[in-house]
C-alpha cells in the first residue's frame, strides 16, 4: 500500500517511482567490511521478486576498517545503493536519525549489517505494512544466549517497564520496518541522547510483530562492550523518567528517619545509663552511610544536568565527510538512480523533471 500519510510533499513524488512503492533499507555500520556485500547479495536476493522498488541506504559510522570503501564500491556496481559517511565515530542511534532524514521511501526498513537480522523476513515486514501497520517489528528470541545475558537483559526491561513512561519488550531492537508517518514523527523528536527503544514506543501508531530465531555473528566483532551496555542502559533509563530523582527524595527521607531513631536510641541509652564514650564504629559507620547517600544523589542529579548541558548546546547529531545521498535529492521528484542522466547539474535534472 502506498502510504497517504506521508507530511512532506516532496517526498509523496519520491515514495512512488516508476508505479512501485519506494522502500529504503536503511543500513547503519561501524567496522563492518567484512559483511557488506554479503549483506547486499542477501538483500537484492530477498527482495528480487517484491512488487517494491528498493533502494539501500548505507551509514557509515565512522568505521576504522575498509567498510567505507565496500560501499562504495557497491555504487559502482548498482545504482541504488546511497551512503553517508561520517567524520568520526558518532554512536548508532545518530546513524540511524541521519538514516531516517535521508530516506526517501514511503517504508523504512531499519538492520544492522553484522548479519544477525535475517533478510528472509523482509517479505513478512512488508506484509504487516502492507495490512495496514506503522510499525512492522522483529522480534528476537534468546535461544543461545547465556543464562547470565538473558537475567541482565530481563531485569533492565522490568526496570524499565516499571520505571519509565513508555512500555518495552525484551527482544525488539532496531530490527523494524517504519512508515513514513512513523519516519516523520520520529524525525520530530530532535534531542540530542536519543534512546530509539523508548522513542519508537512513545510515537505510539499501531504495531505487529514478527518473531525469529536469534543468529549469532559470524563475522567480525560485536561492537557493544559491557561499558558501552551499561552506558546505553542508563541513557534508557533516565530518557523517559524522573523516578531516579524521585528515589533521592525517598532515600534523604529515609535517612532522616534512621537518624532521627538513632538520635533516640542515643538519648535513652544517655538517661538510663549516663553518658558514655561515643564508639568510633558508630561514627564512622554513620558517615560512611550518609556521605555514600549524598554521593549517589548527586551522581543521578549529576547525570540529569549533564544531559540538560547537552541538549542546551544544540550540537548537530552528527558531522558528513562524504557522501553521495545528498538532502538537496529530496527535492528531485521521482528520480531514481536508475533514470537520473548522469552528467546532467542537479539543476537541470529538476529541470528535466518539471518539464
Amino acid at each position: 500500500m502506498l502510504d497517504d500519510s506521508c507530511e512532506d510533499p516532496i517526498l509523496k513524488g519520491i515514495c512512488k517511482v516508476k508505479g512501485k512503492p519506494l522502500v529504503t533499507f536503511l543500513l547503519p555500520a561501524y567496522n563492518e567490511g567484512e559483511n557488506i556485500h554479503e549483506l547486499y547479495d542477501q538483500l537484492t536476493s530477498e527482495t528480487k521478486n517484491l512488487c517494491y522498488s528498493f533502494e539501500f541506504l548505507f551509514i557509515d559510522d565512522g568505521s576504522m576498517d575498509d567498510t567505507l570503501e565496500k560501499i562504495k564500491h557497491l555504487t559502482y556496481c548498482a545504482d541504488n545503493v546511497r551512503y553517508v559517511s561520517f567524520s568520526r565515530n558518532f554512536g548508532k542511534e545518530a546513524a540511524m536519525y541521519a538514516g531516517l532524514e535521508h530516506a526517501r521511501g514511503e517504508a523504512v526498513i531499519i538492520m544492522d549489517t553484522d548479519l544477525q537480522h535475517p533478510p528472509h523476513l523482509i517479505s513478512s515486514l512488508i506484509k504487516g505494512h502492507e495490512a495496514g501497520y506503522h510499525q512492522v517489528i522483529a522480534k528476537r528470541n534468546r535461544k543461545g544466549e547465556s543464562k547470565f545475558s538473558q537475567f541482565l537483559t530481563g531485569s533492565f526491561y522490568q526496570m524499565m517497564n516499571k520505571w519509565s513512561a513508555v512500555n518495552l519488550q525484551d527482544g525488539e531492537g532496531d530490527f523494524r520496518l517504519l512508515s513514513r508517518k512513523a519516519v516523520d514523527a520520529l524525525l520530530k523528536l530532535s534531542e540530542g541522547n536519543r534512546f530509539s527503544k523508548g522513542l519508537y514506543s512513545w510515537i505510539g501508531l499501531s504495531q505487529t510483530t514478527v518473531t525469529y530465531e536469534n543468529v549469532i555473528r559470524k563475522k567480525g566483532e560485536s561492537k557493544w562492550k559491557l561499558s558501552s551496555l551499561i552506558t546505553y542502559a542508563l541513557d534508557g533509563m533516565l530518557s523517559f523518567n524522573t523516578k531516579p530523582l524521585r528515589l533521592c527524595c525517598y532515600l534523604g527521607l529515609f535517612t532522616i528517619l534512621i537518624s532521627f531513631i538513632y538520635i533516640l536510641i542515643t538519648f535513652v541509652s544517655i538517661v538510663w545509663n549516663g553518658v558514655d564514650v561515643p564508639g568510633y564504629f558508630t561514627t564512622i559507620s554513620a558517615i560512611l552511610f550518609l556521605g555514600g547517600v549524598q554521593l549517589f544523589c548527586l551522581g543521578i542529579i549529576g547525570e540529569y544536568i549533564g544531559r540538560i548541558y547537552n541538549e542546551t548546546k544544540k550540537r548537530p547529531h552528527y558531522i558528513i565527510d562524504e557522501s553521495n545521498a545528498r538532502r538537496s535529492d529530496l527535492e528531485v521528484r521521482a528520480i531514481m538512480p536508475s533514470t537520473r542522466t548522469w552528467g546532467l547539474s542537479e539543476k537541470q535534472e529538476k529541470e528535466k523533471v518539471s518539464s
